[in-house]
Formats: C-alpha cells, structure tokens, sequence
C-alpha cells in the first residue's frame, strides 16, 4: 500500500518566489530566510517522495470570485504555473497523479467529504513557492504533485477541526492505494499576517510560535482554535493556518501510530510583509 512517511509545513509568501526568480537570494534582506531551508533541500534529496499532495489556496487564479469550492483536489496529468499578473514564474511544469488523486477523492468523498475535482487549472505561488524553497530550481520539480486547494480566502471558510478531520480521511484513502508508494502531505501558508486595513503588516511571534508548539505536540488543541482568534491574533491572512491542520492530520499518531519525530523546525520575521514559519515532521 501506499504511505504517509512524513509531512512539510512552509509559508508560501509571493515574494519569496520573486525573490528567488529575480537572483535576489544572497541579498542581506533575504539571506537569513533562505538559509532556514537549507537543511530542507537536503532532507528532501535524502527523502525524496513518489507524490507531494500539497495543501494550498489558490490566490483568484484557478477560481474567481464567482466560483470557489471549499475543497478542490487537482486530478490532471499536469498544471501550469499561473499568470498572476506579471507572468508565470519561470519554473518547471507541475506533473500530477491522477491514479493517485482520482483513488483520493473516490476515498475522502465516500468518507463524508465533499471535494471539488478539477481535470484543469493553473496553480499559482501558493503551491510552486513551497516547492522552489524544498527543491530550489531545478529542470523538473523532482517528483508528482497532487494540488489540494483550500478556501481560506472568501468567508465562510473550513474550521481548523474540519481541515484535521480531512487530514485523516486522506491518510486512509492514501494507504487504501494498492501500490508502495512513498507520499508526504504539505501544509502552506501562514503563519500570522494582514494584507490591508489598519492592521497591515501584523505579526505575532508569540501565536505563531504556540501555534508551532501545539501542531507538533497537541494537534488536537490546534484544531480546536476559533476562526475569531486567527483573526484577532494572527490577522486576516493567518486563518491559512488551517492548511497545516490538514496535513497535520494525516500523520500517524492521529490513527494510533507514535509521535512524528521533528526533523526540523524554522521561524523568521520578516519577509515581506510577514513570518515565515517551517517545519518537518517525520512518521516513525
């Protein structure tokens, strides 16, 4: 069967990705972000999965205002990254699995979910940003991609218990597949940031850390946080925390296995106008 063997937490923040396509990596401003994922590309190369299933949220590319689904599983054979308004990044083409993600959404929908299947779209910074802080940039991203959208942008939007709930059903459509693959589940997005109002550029280093805290060690308090205290503590763009609640759930522990093992933890401010927090956790 098919397994879980470990899952990524990363901010996807634009201009990390701008940063990196326009050379400006090694710049002072940008130096001390870029080297928290050092450690990453490693782990990556000595780790490298079959499939990424990545959770992310489209920014208004895939799907517009007049349509937006909760819970959007990419089935195609591959996705183009997306014209956000300057042009596409210049980074590999994204391959999927669509055996893999087709068998996932059978299993997660016959488990009480609803998702949306999607057999075309673009995928913007929210999902190529993770993998260029993973893998750098190379040729050809270095394995399959499933792309998992989430509506963390127009209200009403999932609680952090549904995303965890979700998590777990995946872990076990993923370990329904009949074929030993080797899958990791990433959560993006966050941590705590405003994007406009009187509050723009908020960030609180205390609710991100305890948020780290609690994602490692009690997932389930993680889970049980209102979206009023994202709000209110981590500002109007970090209710994308949710995200990592997804993958979060789908670790082992959650279904009776030992604690993930943490292989590397990452916390910086700022990076535009936001912190950029990461983590590894491995399953035993």
């Amino acid at each position: 069967m098919a397994r879980i063997t470990a899952s990524v937490y990363t901010s996807h923040v634009p201009a990390i990705g701008a940063a990196l396509d326009l050379g400006k990596s090694n710049e002072p401003y940008w130096q001390p972000v870029f080297k928290g994922y050092d450690f990453s590309k490693q782990w990556l190369k000595d780790n490298k999965p079959d499939v990424i299933f990545l959770v992310y949220n489209d920014h208004a590319n895939a799907f517009s205002l007049d349509m937006i689904p909760t819970f959007a599983i990419g089935t195609a054979a591959e996705f183009t990254p997306a014209d956000e308004g300057w042009g596409p990044r210049p980074v590999p083409k994204v391959m999927g699995h669509p055996e893999l993600a087709g068998h996932i959404a059978q299993s997660v929908i016959q488990q009480d979910f609803d998702l949306t299947i999607v057999n075309k779209m673009d995928v913007d910074h929210g999902l190529t940003v993770p993998l260029s802080l993973m893998c750098g940039q190379p040729q050809a991203w270095p394995c399959a991609v499933i792309p998992f959208a989430v509506n963390v942008v127009q209200y009403p939007v999932p609680s952090g218990r549904r995303c965890f709930e979700l998590g777990k059903a995946i872990r076990r459509a993923v370990e329904s597949y009949d074929e030993p693959l080797n899958v990791q589940i990433w959560g993006t997005g966050g941590m705590s940031h405003q994007l406009q109002g009187p509050r723009a550029g908020l960030i609180n280093k205390e609710f991100d850390n305890d948020f780290l805290d609690k994602l490692i060690a009690d997932p389930a308090a993680a889970a049980a946080i209102p979206h009023i205290d994202y709000v209110r503590e981590a500002g109007s763009e970090g209710i994308e925390l949710v995200m990592w609640l997804v993958a979060r759930g789908a670790m082992g522990d959650q279904a009776g296995g030992k604690p993930p093992k943490v292989a590397h933890r990452f916390y910086h401010v700022p990076a535009s106008n936001t912190a950029v927090g990461h983590l590894i956790l491995e399953n035993p």
